[in-house]
């Protein structure tokens, strides 16, 4: 059962990261590979999009 819910956490974080990167103002190219890696790695790749990924939106204030 601990499993299921800590899959399940890890699942919503990674879908949140990659509607982050897709919502961000970074390069076609680098959303690919953002997208990739978290894919592929999802509890480092998510980790690893909390420390450098890029940010939201661009907001001109």
């Amino acid at each position: 059962m601990e499993y299921g819910l800590l899959g399940l956490i890890i699942l919503i974080a990674d879908i949140y990261a990659i509607y982050q990167v897709f919502t961000s103002s970074a390069s076609g190219l680098s959303k690919i590979l953002w997208t990739i890696g978290i894919l592929v790695f999802p509890v480092v790749g998510f980790i690893v999009w909390l420390i450098a990924g890029p940010r939201g939106g661009s907001v001109n204030a």
